[in-house]
């Protein structure tokens, strides 16, 4: 058979993402904060967006606050559908107005010589004190200055170091190994890397490296610079004068110390019950990670996006955190104005493309807020027993679950759960908290939630004494009498991911807590 060259045409068809599909998909992934991050380099590079203020028409703030819904079962109340409908009020005054100035009578809403007139008023006017009341207070109209701005930053802990590299060491050559070393220590205080590595990379003696790092240890905090624990610990024991060959002795095994061997510790260090006990109290005093009193970086409170509270009447009201949802509009005076100056097509074209990326903005950020409240709607509803119980009667729940109720796929519904949080009577959870795998019942009735055993196996650990302690046996026969079908393996899977010791390890802390 010959090869030959044809044009043929076929006909298929495919799924292509436009750019309005993916700037959705993108903001409905983004939590609160980068939201907020991508608005402002929006509003950066758009002319046409401005932040719209508390009440305007474009703005956001005309969203529903709340929405009341009957979850006690009988399926009454509001459905998602319709309160959603509702947030398109906010936006519609504004996507009219917009698209009706995308015709031709755009030069028709500022008529020139009013234009100009005011213009040769302004001109006219002259320049009073007030116009100059910004000047000097970083352009805020009010004039009152913005005392973040002059708040000192905390000092590092590098920075904290090197000042004193500065005054305890003269020499030059001690200087950049010592500022080398420094600049190899982590968060928590301690040297991350080998002595031998420093010393091939600076081309110094091993010997004047461990000589520098021996003055740096003596800086303050104590303990810092150190290699490892029982040297940070070592360190802090010296500077106190407490370092004496028992103390040494049981420093090198904290390994018997974390298991609560007290009998090995009492032959290797050669001291009895009660010395050993003022020994361990000593070393508790002490801190594990001496440089996390530096430079610590500052923690973000979480903002919820979505709020549920109880009403009088026993429903539930789940309503968008307004101050999360970003306002912004289009200065469609200002748009105007630059079409009826515009000289060339390509001046119109950059206008055109700046106004549907405004628009398409808007209606992105008008979806998202729809698309969340939906979801945590549907959330509160499957787990209602939450709300009003607690988290042992937090039942099994999945993606396809919601997806299925609010006729949505998959990846839409975990786009909007991740990075997303709501606040409750009973904390502030992320809305992934609420999907949970199932673990079957004992007796074949309705299947537990894996959060819900957790929770049972941690009070379960929490109320034994000590004559009492629980083996992770016990713990299933006691899960299983209450109707929870579970295996050992399990147990010891959730009591490790909880940080709970073992059975016999709790034992000895608790011995010695009686101590």
């Amino acid at each position: 058979m010959a090869l030959s060259q044809r044009l043929q045409m076929r006909q298929s068809q495919a799924l292509v993402m436009t750019p309005q599909l993916m700037q959705a998909i993108k903001l409905l992934q983004l939590s609160n904060l980068d939201l907020a991050a991508y608005v402002e380099g929006e509003l950066e590079k758009n002319p046409l967006l401005e932040r719209a203020a508390e009440g305007e028409p474009g703005s956001t703030e005309g969203a529903p606050d709340g929405v009341e819904a009957d979850f006690d079962g009988d399926g009454s109340g509001s459905t998602a559908e319709a309160q959603a409908d509702r947030i398109d009020d906010s936006l519609e005054t504004s996507r009219s107005a917009i698209e009706e100035r995308l015709g031709t009578d755009l030069e028709n809403e500022f008529p020139d010589d009013s234009n100009q007139s005011a213009q040769r008023a302004s001109a006219d006017q002259p320049i009073g004190p007030s116009d100059w009341a910004s000047v000097g207070t970083g352009g805020r109209d009010d004039g009152d200055y913005n005392l973040e701005a002059f708040v000192s930053a905390e000092p590092t802990l590098a920075d904290h170091l090197a000042e004193q590299l500065a005054l305890a060491v003269m020499s030059p050559v001690q200087r950049m190994i010592g500022q080398f070393l420094i600049d190899m220590v982590d968060e928590a205080g301690y040297l991350v890397g080998d002595l031998a590595t420093v010393a091939e990379k600076l081309g110094a003696p091993i010997a004047q490296v461990e000589a520098v790092l021996a003055i740096v240890q003596t800086f303050d905090p104590p303990g810092v610079c150190a290699r490892n624990l029982t040297e940070c610990l070592s360190i802090q024991l010296r500077e106190q004068d407490r370092f004496d060959p028992a103390m040494q002795a049981l420093v090198g095994r904290l390994d018997l110390l974390a298991k609560r061997d007290l009998a090995s510790l009492r032959r290797i260090c050669g001291v009895g019950d009660d010395d050993l006990t003022e020994m361990i109290a000593e070393i508790r005093r002490l801190v594990p990670k001496p440089g996390l009193a530096f430079g610590s970086t500052t923690v973000q409170p979480v903002v919820p996006d979505v709020y549920v509270r109880q009403s009088p009447d026993g429903s539930y009201i789940v309503e968008l955190n307004s101050d999360t949802l970003p306002k912004v509009l289009v200065n469609q005076r200002y748009h105007a104005e630059l079409t009826r100056n515009a000289n060339n097509e390509s001046a119109k074209a950059y206008l055109a493309e700046n106004l549907q990326s405004a628009t398409w903005l808007m209606r992105a950020l008008d979806q998202r807020a729809k698309t969340i409240l939906k979801v945590a709607m549907e959330i509160v509803k499957q787990q209602d027993a939450f709300f009003a119980h607690g988290v042992q009667h937090l039942r099994p729940l999945n993606l396809k679950t919601i997806a299925d109720a609010i006729s949505m796929h998959e990846s839409t519904v975990s786009r909007v759960t991740a990075n997303k949080y709501v606040a409750t009577s009973r904390g502030i959870f992320e809305l992934k908290y609420f999907f949970t795998s199932a673990i079957a019942a004992a007796n074949g009735g309705e299947a537990h939630s894996a959060e819900a055993v957790r929770h049972r196996i941690k009070q379960l650990i929490d109320g034994e004494s000590v004559n009492d302690v629980l083996s992770d046996d016990t713990i299933v026969d006691k899960l299983r009498a209450a109707g929870i079908d579970i295996a050992r393996r399990t147990v010891a899977k959730y009591r490790e991911a909880m940080r709970i010791p073992s059975s016999v390890q709790r034992r000895r802390d608790k011995l010695a807590e009686l101590a």
